[in-house]
């Protein structure tokens, strides 16, 4: 909504924005610990499961949920100076700095009860890379100098992190478990867009060459083994034994043209002049 506010100037939609803003501050926002609850029931109340998929751990607070608050947030203080919006988006960075953010290792914990404590060993390469950018780009529209001064180092140090899992030929690999060492070697759709994008944010602003030189290669990547030349649109995935999933979805409930949609805008917005 706040998007097509900054596409269109239509002021419904942006009170739109507004209201859904003050409802999930309302109904999600945890006024004694911090955070924003995972899943509430459709009158916001109390939920059991509130997993999104039977993979992920059924907790109360994750990064999935902070980061994609943290980016429409970032949004609407784009077109909406509002002063309480500016309160919360700053604490959502400090939360991904103090909370979220794994300091030992700089991957992203993914799962967390009610007192921010982690106990899921999963890294997922394509939301630590995705989340180096998303990071960023909130405390540059922010625009308060302390809180740039602490994210961007850290959205380096992530984005060096998230580089365990790349390969030039191969792409950005889908997850590893601390524990046991297991690799997700798949190289899923999302993972590789997020990663032109997150590697081109940080040799935009820090031009750090080995950064660009990723971005490049896994673009290659994409249009080499990703993209579906005669149907259109992007497989789900390159398998780890290197043939392409065609089973999964094309469209559907857990894709869409969104993140490869989105990889190709940034890269426009950002570059399109060179």
């Amino acid at each position: 909504l706040s998007e097509y506010y900054r596409a269109t100037t239509d002021k419904e939609a942006l009170e739109y924005a507004v209201l859904l803003f003050e409802s999930i501050e309302e109904h999600s926002f945890d006024r004694f610990k911090n955070g924003y609850c995972e899943a509430l029931t459709c009158q916001w109340g109390e939920i059991e499961d509130m997993r999104l998929s039977e993979k992920d751990a059924n907790e109360r607070k994750t990064m999935n949920t902070h980061l994609h608050i943290l980016e429409p947030y970032t949004n609407l203080y784009r077109v909406w100076k509002d002063e309480r919006l500016r309160h919360q988006l700053r604490n959502l960075i400090t939360l991904f700095t103090d909370k979220i953010l794994d300091r030992k290792t700089f991957h992203l914990r993914l799962f967390f009860d009610d007192d921010w404590n982690s106990k899921y060993p999963i890294v997922s390469y394509g939301h630590d890379i995705e989340a180096s950018w998303l990071l960023h780009e909130a405390a540059l529209e922010l625009g308060e100098a302390d809180i740039l001064a602490k994210v961007e180092p850290i959205i380096r140090r992530i984005a060096i992190a998230a580089g365990e899992g790349f390969t030039p030929e191969r792409g950005m690999i889908y997850e590893k478990n601390l524990v046991t060492g297991h690799l997700d070697a798949d190289r899923h759709w999302w993972v590789q867009a997020e990663t032109v994008v997150g590697y081109m944010n940080i040799y935009q602003y820090f031009e750090d060459k080995e950064a660009l030189q990723k971005a490049t290669a896994c673009w290659e990547f994409i249009k080499s083994r990703l993209i579906d030349k005669e149907n259109g649109e992007w497989y789900w995935s390159i398998r780890a034994d290197d043939t392409v999933n065609r089973t999964d979805d094309k469209a559907g409930f857990w894709k869409c043209p969104y993140h490869n949609g989105r990889m190709c805008l940034e890269v426009m917005e950002r570059f399109g002049d060179e």
